[in-house]
């Protein structure tokens, strides 16, 4: 039986644990037929040991998205790989320590614009930084966590997703003449590399304990994983600017 990405060839950034929403992507996306290739920062070993547990051997590139020189060479090192791309999986944030935790109204704006850049601008760089190689149109995917509201301890990364999620809306708009789909995985929280950088984790994720219609399996990131590979499939070929929840229903439930 093919799968729904059969032929595909996509780019996947962020595996840093097997934990990972990323790493699961890449599983699922391999499992339904497509050739993928990592990227990673600041150590790619690391990658690359994680990406033998994956179903097939991935080429591991390093990328620090906020590096010119390591966007402006990343077509060519694809291109030597895969000749050429049909989606990008954009699993990226950070935030300096003192932009987490509480500590919201004392964070100096260097944090700030630490956090903003890698986590939103940087869907940007790297939209761009893959757009020579994806001449036919294709998707991009990236990982949001709901920046409607105003999370316990998730502080400036709350501005930050917000940020990536008009960054995704304008990229839909500026990249749809060339064929190009920009769509968000809203993830519910997730004991990921991501979540324990967050002091106080476990007040955000308690939220889910009561609220979330659906069980909520914080040690299970594959239905955001697979969430990634539908949007990477021809399955959504208008739609784009979208943010879809993966999120077990809390994003909907009143008080």
């Amino acid at each position: 039986m093919s799968g729904i990405l059969d032929g595909k060839r996509i780019l996947i950034t962020g595996v840093l644990m097997e934990s990972s929403i990323a790493f699961h992507a890449a599983k699922v996306a391999q499992e339904q037929g497509a050739e993928v290739i990592l990227t990673a920062f600041p150590r790619p070993t690391l990658t690359e040991r994680i990406a033998r547990k994956l179903p097939k051997p991935a080429k591991v590139i390093e990328l620090d998205v906020t590096d010119q020189e390591h966007l402006d060479r990343l077509a060519g090192l694809v291109r030597d790989e895969l000749g050429s791309l049909d989606g990008v999986v954009h699993s990226i944030g950070f935030a300096p320590q003192d932009a987490l935790g509480g500590n919201f109204l004392n964070t100096p704006f260097e944090s700030v614009a630490t956090a903003m850049h890698v986590s939103a601008f940087s869907l940007k760089s790297l939209a761009m930084a893959c757009k020579p190689l994806m001449s036919e149109g294709g998707s991009i995917v990236g990982l949001t966590f709901d920046a409607q509201y105003a999370w316990p301890q998730y502080d400036w990364m709350g501005p930050a997703k917000a940020a990536l999620e008009a960054t995704s809306r304008y990229l839909a708009r500026d990249l749809g003449k060339d064929g190009l789909r920009c769509n968000l995985i809203s993830a519910g929280p997730l004991r990921s590399m991501a979540a324990k950088s967050i002091p106080g984790f476990e007040e955000l994720a308690d939220v889910w304990n009561t609220r979330a219609p659906l069980a909520w399996d914080m040690n299970d990131p594959e239905p955001a994983g697979r969430g990634i590979v539908a949007l990477l499939s021809d399955f959504f070929p208008r739609t784009t600017g979208e943010i879809i929840h993966v999120d077990s229903g809390v994003h909907m439930m009143g008080a």
